[in-house]
């Protein structure tokens, strides 16, 4: 019966009129009253099949609905809606789980290796204070090499030495700089009594012509101390500066090997059972650890005074021709000479008012 009624609502013909509007459908008692009894008679829902294929086709491809598995539903009969009640709040919940327990094994991961990072600290300054009290007392062994270290004191000394001629260098440009200033006042004011006395004229206008000639002489012969003072100024606060600093690391790098060292020799006097074999084993990989980084360190050292060496003889061959030139023809009253010393060496007087910064640079 219902599939007779099924056919005939499917092969029912819709009359469209002319300009495209529907027809109205002729009244059908009879289907009217077949559809009811298909709405109060039909199948139960749950028990349904999907059908593939047309109308009248065979029993293959039938699907029984329930087995098909998705989410609950709930049918809401005031507006005929159907309702997916699905795991939302469970799934929440879980992810929110999941992310705090992953953020919270994080947080544990950094602490552990923090731990570790202060552990090994730990332990390489007990034993590098260990070593150096041994050394200071004299019970302890350490590495020594000669040739190198009294490299090393040379170079110490040398720096404390340039030290010494940096301060009194900087000492006689102060100095001297005070004396063209004071030559520069002393000519303006002959030269203002030179128009204020005539009877002196001559005299005060000689006086100021030689004061303002001094002055000039000053002022180059300051540029060549000021050029030298800044040689020297790079050469001990730089580069005899990097070279001490890697001397440091390398005395640093000497301490510890030799207190690896220590610590293996004496594992090595103690007994031979499987826990003492386990740490003399992983004390030897430290020692060698910190052996290699000793010898890093150590040819570092060699290479850098070497260059030091060489560099700290270049640069002072020229600085010391400088500064003998310029003080000879400054004090030979030759300012042809002076000028062309600084023309030898590349070095460029700045003008009148050049140390006050620009408005720009105020800025």
């Amino acid at each position: 019966m219902t599939d007779s009624i099924m056919s005939k609502a499917a092969t029912m013909e819709i009359p469209i009129n002319s300009n495209g509007d529907t027809g109205t459908l002729p009244e059908d008692d009879s289907l009217e009253q077949d559809l009811q009894q298909v709405m109060v008679s039909g199948p139960n829902l749950n028990e349904t099949s999907i059908v593939s294929g047309g109308y009248g086709g065979t029993a293959e491809g039938i699907i029984p609905t329930s087995s098909i598995k998705g989410p609950a539903v709930h049918y809401n009969a005031e507006f005929n809606k159907r309702i997916p009640v699905t795991g939302l709040g469970s799934n929440m919940h879980h992810s929110s789980s999941s992310s705090s327990i992953t953020a919270e094994e994080t947080t544990r991961g950094v602490a552990v290796e923090k731990l570790e990072t202060v552990k090994k600290w730990g332990l390489n300054t007990y034993k590098c204070t260990k070593q150096m009290i041994s050394e200071r007392f004299g019970r302890g062994s350490r590495t020594v090499d000669l040739e190198l270290e009294a490299q090393i004191e040379v170079l110490r000394d040398t720096k404390r030495k340039y030290e010494n001629v940096l301060r009194l260098a900087r000492a006689l440009t102060n100095h001297f700089y005070n004396m063209v200033q004071t030559q520069h006042a002393l000519g303006d004011t002959f030269a203002d009594l030179s128009q204020k006395s005539p009877e002196l004229r001559d005299e005060f206008g000689y006086n100021a012509e030689t004061q303002k000639l001094l002055c000039k002489n000053g002022e180059t012969l300051l540029g060549a101390v000021n050029f030298f003072v800044s040689s020297i100024n790079t050469l001990v606060n730089k580069t005899m500066e990097d070279t001490l600093m890697t001397i440091k690391m390398y005395e640093n790098a000497r301490l510890e090997f030799d207190a690896y060292r220590s610590d293996l020799e004496e594992l090595s006097l103690g007994p031979r059972d499987a826990v003492a074999m386990a740490r003399i084993e992983a004390a030897q990989q430290q020692y060698q650890v910190q052996k290699d980084k000793y010898e890093r360190l150590r040819s570092d050292v060699i290479i850098k005074l070497k260059f030091l060496e060489e560099n700290k003889v270049k640069v002072m061959h020229k600085q010391l021709l400088l500064f003998h030139n310029a003080i000879s023809a400054y004090f030979a009253g030759n300012q042809q000479q002076l000028e062309q010393t600084l023309k030898q060496f590349n070095i460029k007087l700045r003008p009148p008012g050049a140390d006050k910064p620009s408005w720009l640079e105020e800025q």
